[in-house]
């Protein structure tokens, strides 16, 4: 016999889904939902469908956006001799909460990782490397995560963007090995993104 009522039990599981919700935070957001009214409910429900219709992907960074380009491939004030590589999406709010860099995005979508067979055309690579070669990129910033497909990924972009002459570097030391950018804070990922390195 299970110890809630079906809708509530459900609700439950459907938070239990996200990423980073346990079983007792998942109840703890459900019993919160129960004390709204009817209509805070039916703004938090519509505000979820609004933003499923109206958000995709920018057509040239693949970052967010509720257009054909998002707001910072719009941005004629940004340098656009630089791209910063990133594995997601949330990699581009991350930097651009340092206020330290101010060229544009590219959006992975992904690491390479062979065990789970993803290759470069999973990630969008060869995309990235039409647009360097189109658009006379200058330098390419690769802001991927410490980890081993991270590493992995960086390594196989040098050996696929060396040919266009474009320089390639590195956020430098500083972020963890092994930790994700999402989690660092913005002053640790600001100096990495000055200091960056060549690789």
């Amino acid at each position: 016999m299970t110890a809630y009522i079906k809708s509530v039990e459900k609700l439950i599981n459907e938070f239990r889904k996200l990423p980073g919700i346990g079983p007792k935070s998942a109840r703890r957001i459900v019993f919160y939902l129960l004390k709204l009214t009817r209509e805070e409910i039916l703004e938090f429900s519509k505000a979820l469908v609004e933003m499923k219709d109206k958000v995709r992907f920018c057509s040239i960074c693949f970052n967010l956006s509720e257009g054909e380009m998002c707001s910072i491939c719009s941005d004629a004030t940004r340098d656009r001799k630089k791209i910063c590589v990133v594995q997601n999406v949330s990699d581009v709010t991350v930097i651009e909460a340092t206020g330290e860099y101010k060229g544009l995005y590219y959006v992975l979508g992904g690491l390479l990782s062979p065990i789970e067979d993803i290759g470069p055309e999973e990630i969008r690579i060869p995309g990235l490397v039409k647009r360097v070669e189109s658009e006379g990129i200058e330098e390419v910033i690769l802001a991927l995560n410490p980890t081993v497909e991270g590493e992995g990924t960086a390594m196989y972009l040098k050996k696929v963007l060396q040919p266009t002459g474009t320089r390639i570097t590195r956020l430098a030391s500083g972020l963890p090995v092994g930790g994700d950018l999402e989690y660092v804070d913005e002053l640790t990922v600001g100096k990495a993104l000055s200091n960056r390195r060549e690789i």
